[in-house]
């Protein structure tokens, strides 16, 4: 059965749809709150039991900025059910670059963040572009600035911040608003003052006048302030509270410090690494890192980490409590700030998606990527003398797919895809575990000293693989993350977890 052009055109415009939608991260709800509709209508026009209208198509094109896809498809299906052509009927005008949903308010269409470290003082510049996608002109824009010496130890971190409070004296914050010639000083009021936070009102107007930013209107804002290193710690975070198009964050170390870093995304569902890499380049003697993403998820944040392995570069443990150097509460500290989900969220706790190959079989061949890629970084920051393994889940995706190096560093990692154990011995033993993603305790487990795993290959032809004593604990340890299930569901009720502080056997195989 053949269907009409109209039809197809009308198909072809929610495929387009669908595809922008899928590529800017969004769900069918997400979208439709950021479109200002009610939740089912999108999923009736993807399911094509509503037909798109002309402000449907111009806010679903503004929204996802599918740089004209979707307002083009839907101009041909427009045509069609109108029988346009030749006519004489005009087109309707393209959509403008600066249409955004009723009610939006203000926009920011560019920012980027620049962290400069110099003689023992990090000096920040902020800069955004904004648009006024509201009704009433914009008066002052608030700024947020906090610092956070130890932030995963809140109480060492508030007690440092007690007897090192951050002052405006130090901060010398400026702010300027305009671009090219047009470049207005911007006075600033203090809104709340902490020791270690501070929020400020960036006013539209100084001692010559005021210069509101009126609704349709652009301008660019930029502000800049200094912290001592003694009072900032290895991290640098946005957080998007304003729907934000492009956002870059860039960080500038002096090359001799030898700067390691990475970065996390922090939103309600998860934790992981951010989803598009780091870029690094060297000017002269100065190591500049910058990531960028056109698609940043509102209420989300996104942090770059560092660590620094020069000599002459600041010291992150010189005012630190004496509690966090006694190693108890380091290791999981790392492995958050790599990326790895922790201990209490719901990923772990849920039965990851199987991929239907070979059709999948592209974002398989991306998952494992991204685990490979986060294996690397693991294996920076810590010798894992019994072999490692590493979960989708774990690094914030819940499909099924893991992959795991053996105890010989030289071997290759092992892929697993959509894995599940077929077969298991009777001849079991109990072995000291650890988890990536609590990685302060270990704990006994029994397994069998060899299972039997069916597995697919990225064709999706299936395999089995028979694996023993180690690599059985460690295929099995991944297998039950894909399951939804953690090592401690396995322990004895009468086992006890013990802290990595006295626990004695890092650095040692299993012994079989």
């Amino acid at each position: 059965m053949t269907t009409s052009p109209v039809e197809r055109a009308a198909d072809q415009f929610v495929t387009a749809l669908a595809h922008w939608r899928v590529e800017r991260g969004m769900s069918k709800k997400q979208l439709a709150a950021r479109m200002g509709f009610d939740p089912s209508y999108v999923s009736h026009v993807e399911g094509r039991r509503h037909k798109p209208t002309e402000d449907f198509a111009r806010r679903a094109e503004a929204v996802l900025s599918a740089g004209g896809a979707i307002w083009q498809r839907f101009q041909e299906y427009d045509e069609l059910r109108h029988a346009r052509g030749t006519n004489g009927m005009h087109r309707d005008p393209p959509v403008p670059a600066q249409w955004l949903p009723p009610g939006t308010g203000l926009i920011v269409e560019r920012e980027v963040a620049e962290l400069v470290y110099v003689d023992g003082r990090y000096r920040c510049t902020v800069r955004r572009w904004l648009y006024n996608a509201g009704a009433e002109p914009v008066t002052r824009y608030m700024a947020k600035i906090a610092v956070d010496r130890y932030p995963n130890d809140p109480s060492g971190s508030n007690r440092h911040h007690r007897e090192h409070p951050l002052t405006f004296e130090e901060m010398d914050l400026s702010a300027l608003a305009g671009d090219g010639d047009a470049v207005e000083r911007m006075q600033w009021r203090v809104k709340l003052d902490r020791d270690a936070s501070k929020e400020v009102w960036l006013l539209f107007a100084n001692e010559r006048g005021q210069f509101p930013l009126y609704p349709g209107k652009r301008t660019k804002i930029e502000y800049a302030y200094t912290v001592g290193a003694e009072k900032w710690g290895q991290w640098f975070q946005r957080a998007v509270r304003l729907p934000t198009r492009t956002l870059t964050v860039r960080l500038n170390f002096p090359v001799t410090f030898d700067p390691q870093v990475w970065g996390v995304e922090t939103s309600l569902a998860a934790e992981v690494p951010v989803r598009t890499p780091l870029e690094r380049h060297d000017e002269n003697d100065r190591a500049i890192f910058e990531w960028t993403t056109d698609a940043p998820l509102l209420n989300a944040r996104y942090r770059l980490e560092w660590r620094f392995r020069g000599p002459g570069a600041p010291s992150y443990t010189e005012f630190a409590p004496v509690a966090r150097l006694n190693g108890h509460d380091r290791a999981s500290r790392r492995m958050r700030g790599i990326g790895i989900v922790q201990r209490g969220s719901d990923l772990l706790r849920q039965r990851a998606r199987h991929f239907q190959l070979p059709r999948e079989e592209l974002e398989a061949r991306d998952a494992v990527t991204a685990l490979l890629t986060s294996l690397v970084r693991l294996e920076e920051l810590h010798d894992f003398s019994k072999g490692v393994g590493l979960s989708a889940p774990q690094i914030g995706r819940s499909v099924a797919a893991a992959v795991v190096r053996p105890a010989e560093r030289a071997a290759e990692p092992l892929v697993l895809l959509n894995p599940r154990v077929v077969g298991e011995s009777l001849e079991r033993d109990e072995q000291y575990e650890g988890c990536l993603s609590f990685f302060d305790y270990r704990g006994i487990v029994l397994r069998p000293l060899r299972i039997d795993v069916e597995h697919a290959r990225f064709d999706g032809t299936r395999v089995i693989t028979s694996f023993e004593r180690a690599m059985a604990r460690l295929v099995g340890h991944e297998i039950d993350h894909l399951e939804g299930r953690l090592y401690v569901d396995r322990m004895n009720a009468e086992s006890n977890l013990v802290p990595v502080a006295v626990y004695n056997q890092t650095g040692r195989p299993w012994d079989y």
